[in-house]
């Protein structure tokens, strides 16, 4: 009974070596932000004029007003859960899906050869992915196909909900921000029409009062709107990566061959991300 053991023993594995998450700086939207701003304060002061772009109670009721609206579309407890995500609206997590990918063909290919156990020896390599890292320890500890997907599918969803909700909160906002604006607006108008009598205040009360609409529309469109697109977008990449997780350990259950766990993994993956490992 020795040899069959040594036998084993010899079996060549792949090493396995699962890239970090790294959290960068969006410069995409950082830039975007300064660009665009840059463009409209170089088209305030082209053309120098007395008019005045600051106005204080504009400012506040666009401000305020968007935030107090845009609370009242929510409870508390999602707007606190929501926080920390729109506040990483700036950053991105970056991941390496190829070599990601190629890590997870490595496990299976580990698991088929050595058996499932044998990739409790392999935690130290995945905890650069924390939930890969989780997946694998369900793995080991015994859980079924059955279990494991509904346990992995919950936080999956539960995750993409999270990021899902961030971004539809500030999408909320970007819809709102304009109204505020006409509101602000037609306030500055009442006000406006009140004072007739006086025709010299007739002209900056009109520039004041469209000033809500101005601050409306760059608060919703240029700030709110994209980062939304920016948070659903970060979702997606880490909806996906948790799925090409999800997918390596049912192969690994139902003791796939890892040449069908590629195909599946390529399916979830841009072509310019895919693999090839077996050649």
């Amino acid at each position: 009974m020795a040899e069959p053991d040594q036998k084993q023993e010899n079996i060549k594995l792949p090493a396995v070596n699962v890239p970090s998450v790294l959290t960068k700086p969006d410069f995409a939207t950082i830039l975007g932000l300064v660009f665009t701003f840059g463009m409209i304060i170089g088209a305030i002061f082209y053309n120098p004029s007395e008019a005045q772009f600051f106005n204080v109670p504009s400012l506040l009721i666009v401000l305020l007003g968007t935030i107090t609206a845009t609370c009242t579309s929510y409870n508390g407890e999602e707007l606190m859960g929501s926080i920390k995500v729109i506040a990483s609206a700036a950053v991105r997590p970056v991941r390496d899906f190829p070599s990601l990918a190629k890590s997870m063909v490595d496990l299976a290919v580990i698991a088929r050869k050595k058996g499932l156990l044998s990739l409790s020896n392999y935690e130290k390599q995945t905890k650069n992915e924390p939930f890969l890292n989780y997946a694998m320890r369900l793995v080991v500890d015994g859980y079924n196909e059955e279990d494991l997907k509904r346990i992995l599918q919950l936080q999956i969803d539960k995750e993409e909900e999270s990021h899902k909700r961030a971004a539809s909160i500030l999408r909320r906002g970007s819809e709102i921000a304009p109204a505020m604006g006409l509101i602000g607006t037609l306030i500055g108008l009442v006000q406006m029409l009140a004072d007739l009598d006086n025709p010299d205040a007739i002209g900056p009360s009109m520039a004041i009062a469209l000033l809500t609409t101005f601050y409306g529309a760059i608060l919703g469109t240029i700030i709110m709107a994209p980062l939304a697109a920016k948070l659903e977008k970060n979702a997606d990449d880490d909806v996906t990566a948790k799925m090409m997780t999800l997918r390596t350990v049912q192969s690994m259950l139902k003791h796939e061959n890892p040449r069908n766990l590629e195909m599946m993994i390529n399916s979830l993956l841009p072509p310019s991300k895919r693999i090839m490992y077996f050649k």
